[in-house]
């Protein structure tokens, strides 16, 4: 098996070079943009708004286990069912005897990035349950047998007429590649799911201690529906996630719906508190949430990297990176792709196996600057490569910089080295393309700059010596 380090090089290498693929998501990106920023003018202090988002996020970070507990108690007050789960299997475990006890079979699921970063999917149908997406997104990347490209926009990188051939070929009716139509084709089928569904599954977008109250944002309706129709319901959701008032929605709300598609305020604002109450026309007959570790804590207890935590999976880092605009989501090999991902995903899974998504940025601070919550996504990306570098150094690399370092601060041989290197520059000349390169897999993609034919100390002693022999004449 490849390593996940080769995957994305691999990836990259082959999407970069796609100009099909990069058009499809940079026409997506600039429609998006533009919206973007008409709802962030509407903002009357658009910073301080992120300065406000911010602090909140990290006031519920640094006292995450009282509002967890809060939680917990006004959850269970309304006869919901709390679970606590330290791992992802241990989640999956915890869901799969919720759903053997219940003697369930047809699941329907709403969008839930957690679910994916557990693989939960792949569980549930290995234990023998059909389980169906309910966002169209997420449908579409079903169907096709793939993970989603982005935390908002799950099949961003398919035209409409690879939608109506999965369509075609999937559900066996495709009237045209209209949206419209195609959305009907889904509906259709998925109607029926709902009705038939024995349990649904939901994410979270934030849960309030306060109030003990789940919030869901969505703008098909389809995670009502999951929640509402079936006799059980399951929320699946990251202990980070939790706001300590409901009048914090009232920011976050819109914050998420700009910076996520550019809208004033999604569709669907829905909150959970429990099962269906004596009177209620409809709801679960049970419901369950799930509060989901699985590495949050340890990455709490890191001073430098808990402020990650703070990500309300708006997905804007991921739509102003120039690098997940040119290698797309599927090339980070995991559930969480762009700057966001790049930092938790080593944080999460292991900084070795995965250290090379800190190594694929620009560093250009794009994350940075458009995070809502002020997240410092690129400088852990260089704290990421430092304690990777620390935790397992490279020999060759350490011997290199000491070269380097030994030069840089020797003017002579500083001087010696700049003229060799216009030597080296033109023997190179001979060599390049051939095997005897040794810069041949660098410069297949790349001009090296010429060297200077004259050094700045060579151009201010000869600039000087002009100088002097004019003031002596």
């Amino acid at each position: 098996m490849p390593t996940p380090a080769a995957q994305f090089k691999e990836q990259a290498r082959r999407l970069a070079a796609d100009l099909r693929h990069r058009q499809t998501i940079q026409t997506a990106m600039r429609k998006y943009e533009v919206v973007r920023d008409q709802r962030k003018a509407a903002f009357q202090d658009w910073e301080g708004a992120r300065r406000l988002a911010a602090q909140t996020k990290w006031h519920a970070l640094e006292h995450l286990g009282e509002h967890l507990e809060r939680l917990t108690r006004q959850l269970e007050a309304r006869g919901a069912r709390v679970h606590w789960a330290s791992t992802g299997a241990q989640a999956r475990e915890i869901i799969l005897g919720i759903l053997r006890e219940r003697q369930a079979r047809m699941i329907v699921k709403s969008k839930a990035m957690t679910a994916e970063e557990i693989h939960l999917n792949e569980a549930l149908q290995a234990a023998g349950y059909e389980v169906v997406e309910s966002d169209l997104g997420e449908f579409i990347v079903q169907l096709r047998e793939e993970p989603p490209y982005h935390l908002v926009f799950p099949a961003m990188h398919l035209t409409r007429g690879e939608i109506r051939d999965v369509f075609l070929r999937k559900l066996g009716d495709a009237p045209s590649d209209v949206p419209e139509e195609l959305t009907m084709v889904a509906r259709r089928v998925l109607r029926d799911k709902y009705l038939r569904a024995d349990a649904g599954i939901t994410g979270a977008n934030f849960a309030i201690a306060e109030t003990g109250m789940i919030s869901i944002t969505e703008n098909e309706g389809n995670a009502r529906l999951t929640a509402a129709l079936p006799r059980t319901m399951i929320t699946l959701v990251g202990i980070e996630k939790v706001l300590p008032r409901l009048e914090d929605l009232a920011l976050f709300l819109p914050m998420l719906a700009v910076m996520g598609t550019g809208q004033p305020i999604t569709c669907y604002n829905t909150l959970y508190a429990g099962p269906r109450q004596p009177g209620e026309p409809d709801g679960p007959e049970e419901y369950h949430v799930v509060l989901l570790d699985n590495g949050r804590t340890a990455l709490l207890a890191d001073p430098e990297e808990r402020d990650a935590l703070r990500c309300i999976r708006c997905g804007a880092c991921l739509n102003v990176c120039p690098i997940f605009r040119n290698v797309g989501g599927h090339t980070y090999g995991t559930v969480y792709g762009g700057p966001i991902g790049s930092v938790i995903t080593p944080n999460l899974l292991g900084l070795q196996p995965w250290k090379h998504l800190s190594y694929a940025s620009s560093l250009c601070g794009a994350c940075t600057e458009t995070c809502p919550v002020q997240i410092d996504l690129h400088h852990h990306l260089l704290r990421n490569r430092r304690n990777a570098a620390a935790q397992k150094p490279r020999w060759l690399e350490r011997l290199a910089f000491r070269i380097f370092a030994c030069l840089a601060t020797r003017p002579a041989l500083w001087s010696l080295t700049t003229r060799l290197a216009r030597v080296g520059m033109k023997l190179r000349g001979r060599v390049n393309g051939s095997a005897l390169d040794p810069a041949r897999a660098w410069t297949a993609t790349r001009d090296l700059p010429p060297v200077a034919k004259q050094s700045f100390r060579e151009w201010w002693r000869t600039h000087n010596d002009h100088q002097r022999q004019e003031k002596a004449t």
